[in-house]
């Protein structure tokens, strides 16, 4: 017997992001047009500079500074608030210092902001907060924004409140931003409204802040308030009953296939949440295009989901030069399924350099196929020390195709210990094939109730093998729900056995349609017992189509299914399509089916092909078949082989069936009769 998931690969590594913490480090730093001055926001707690740029294109920075110069020394205020921006912007704080204050003395506010700027630059943040004050009070909106700021360093958040409120109702950027992010930590509603605020006045951090709440309350509101998680996947191939009862082993050609991507998200225009979604991806797309590298990730995944792969491809190009690691990867992936195996590797090494693990697990996959098993078990580690789990698991399953079974252990088991659902099934699997089915439950138990939908299938097994049906089929009851192919052919077997036609067919067409040619050819022969019987052919009536039960039947014998390929055969020569039915038996004897054998030498017989058919009964009688017997037994007493005969007619009596043991024996009697003569 064997259990799934003893030979996965590479789950959890696929190419689509997850959300991103707020990280204040990437905030932007930009100008802000104000009704004193045009102001910056230099440092994470400043104030602001106005802007001492030039009055004409042809006019240099040193022609303007030598005009503000000449003017403030004939005392004007504005030259000297001028001009001591600029010397602030260039650094020159001694030069700056003077003018600043003498502009703020005749009372000039954004000189009194830049004041606080400056001093909080020299480090004196409390003498910088009184002239932030001064300036806030006269109605400078970036002096209110670097009060509020200051305030709430000092954990004074009411008197933040109050100021950055004051500089967002001024149209400030930077100040509706920050109100927006005090109010989020606090978790009020209110916070929304400041950061489509600054959004929209082109703050790039606040239109991706937006962006991700909007996609997430449209998620929310999509799957529902009890949903959590992807969809599961469709379960994989795996253990099914064949015609004797015997348990047969999973699809080894399945393993090394990866988890499904997330569902896209909805057009505009579909219901459940289409509007925030768009709206989220136009603010992704916003922030995207003013440089902002996470949004750039988020909008080439959300193309990605959409099947708009070559601007999905852009993003994470634009992304990824500016550094970041997680679209390096998601490119490399979508290069790798545009078949550019080499380009994608350059992404994922550049990815995993900087710490991304998903990328090195992709390079570990990548030369575990080439058999590079030594680097890829380097990338595997290099995977595990960047923080993900996945690498303890891919090592585990690298070990285990090795048959180094303790060290394949030893990796599922410190995988499974960190949470990894499908490492908790797979060592379950691994303890229980070394004969510690005590020890295996419980690591089943686990990655079953964290969502292992094969767990919740090898559970199963485990019930059904102690004669426990009732636990058993509760287990595949909960992994056919998820999807499993093989499970919900257990429950339609079992459905089948309780006289519940109705769940065993929707059960049945749920694993046929999944792949598993047991379902497609059980759920034939259901409906085939309630098809009419056929009235009598009519010379010249046309050949009738194929019903539904003939094409599951041949759905499953396409799949090599035995008992199907002759059922199909039978329907062929029903048809009078002696050809078709000819080639199905053929398939069906040469797997092994004396069924298949048997009615394959009626046609030859039929044909005149007796020589050749007798082959065909000889391997079906050695297989068991009665009928067969008896029919090699009237050829050899038709050839006058009399002994032969009676071989045959005990052969005969012996395999049965009733009737033809008493045939077999009437045979067997007259060809004794005629010996003895």
């Amino acid at each position: 017997m064997v259990f799934m998931g003893d030979r996965a690969t590479l789950l959890e590594t696929g190419r689509f992001v997850q959300r991103h913490a707020r990280n204040a480090a990437d905030e932007i730093i930009e100008a802000v047009p104000a009704v004193d001055a045009v102001v910056v926001d230099s440092t994470p707690r400043a104030g602001a500079v106005p802007d001492a740029g030039p009055d004409t294109e042809a006019e240099t920075e040193a022609e303007t500074e030598g005009r503000h110069r000449r003017a403030a020394e004939r005392g004007d205020t504005d030259a000297m608030s001028a001009l001591g921006a600029l010397l602030l912007r260039r650094g020159d704080l001694d030069g700056a210092e003077p003018f600043l204050r003498a502009a703020t003395a005749e009372g000039d506010r954004a000189a009194a902001n830049n004041l606080g700027v400056l001093l909080h630059q020299r480090g004196y943040p409390d003498e910088a907060a009184g002239w932030w004050r001064v300036a806030a009070v006269a109605g400078s909106a970036p002096a209110a924004h670097a009060l509020g700021r200051h305030h709430r360093e000092r954990g004074d958040e009411p008197a933040a409140e109050y100021w950055l409120r004051q500089a967002a109702e001024q149209g400030h950027a930077l100040g509706a931003y920050a109100l927006a992010d005090l109010l989020e930590h606090r978790s009020d509603v209110g916070a929304e409204r400041w950061l489509r605020a600054a959004a929209e006045q082109g703050h790039r951090e606040a239109a991706y802040r937006l962006a991700l709440a909007l996609e997430r309350r449209a998620t929310e509101t999509l799957r529902g308030p009890h949903a959590y998680g992807p969809p599961a996947a469709a379960g994989r191939a795996g253990h099914a009953y064949d015609t004797a009862g015997r348990l047969r082993a999973a699809d080894p050609a399945r393993a090394g296939e990866e988890q499904p991507p997330a569902p896209a998200p909805p057009r505009t225009g579909e219901t459940g949440g289409a509007g925030p979604l768009a709206e989220a991806e136009q603010w992704f797309r916003q922030a995207a295009a003013r440089g902002h590298r996470r949004a750039a990730l988020h909008l080439g995944a959300i193309l990605e989901q959409r099947g708009e792969l070559k601007e999905a491809g852009r993003w994470y190009l634009s992304s990824a030069k500016e550094g970041e690691a997680k679209a390096a990867c998601a490119l490399g992936f979508l290069l790798r399924d545009a078949g550019d195996e080499e380009s994608a590797a350059v992404w994922w090494l550049r990815a995993a350099q900087d710490g991304d693990g998903n990328a090195a697990n992709a390079l570990g996959a990548l030369h575990a196929a080439r058999g590079e098993q030594q680097t890829a078990e380097r990338w595997y580690r290099a995977a595990m020390d960047a923080g993900d789990v996945n690498g303890a698991y891919n090592l585990g399953l690298l070990c285990a195709a090795q048959d180094r079974l303790p060290q394949a252990e030893q990796w599922y088991r410190r995988a499974a210990y960190a949470g990894h659902r499908e490492a908790a099934n797979a060592l379950a699997v691994l303890l229980l094939q070394a004969g510690d089915a005590d020890g295996a439950e419980p690591w089943f138990s686990k990655a079953a109730e964290a969502g292992s939908v094969d767990a919740a299938f090898n559970l199963g097994i485990i019930h059904a093998g102690r004669d426990e049906d009732r636990s058993a089929l509760a287990w595949y009851e909960r992994a056919a729900a998820a999807g499993h192919t093989e499970a919900a052919l257990q429950v339609g077997i079992a459905a089948l056995r309780d006289g519940d036609e109705q769940t065993a067919e929707r059960h049945l067409r749920c694993a046929a349609g999944g792949g598993s040619a047991e379902a497609a050819f059980r759920l034939a022969t259901l409906l085939d017992a309630r098809r009419p019987e056929p009235g009598p052919v009519v010379l010249g009536a046309p050949v009738d189509q194929k019903t539904e039960c003939e094409e599951w039947y041949e759905r499953a014998a396409q799949q090599g299914h035995r008992r199907a390929q002759v059922r199909v055969g039978m329907l062929a020569a029903g048809r009078g399509d002696l050809t078709g039915a000819a080639r199905w038996y053929r398939e069906a004897a040469e797997a092994g089916s004396r069924n298949g054998a048997f009615n394959l030498g009626l046609l030859l017989a039929r044909e005149g092909s007796e020589r050749e058919a007798a082959l065909w009964w000889t391997r079906a009688a050695r297989a068991g078949h009665g009928r067969a017997a008896l029919r090699l037994a009237l050829l050899a007493a038709r050839r006058g082989e009399l002994s032969e005969g009676r071989k045959w007619c005990a052969r005969a009596v012996e395999l049965g069936p009733a009737e033809v043991a008493e045939r077999a024996a009437r045979l067997s009697e007259a060809l004794h009769q005629e010996l003895t003569a």
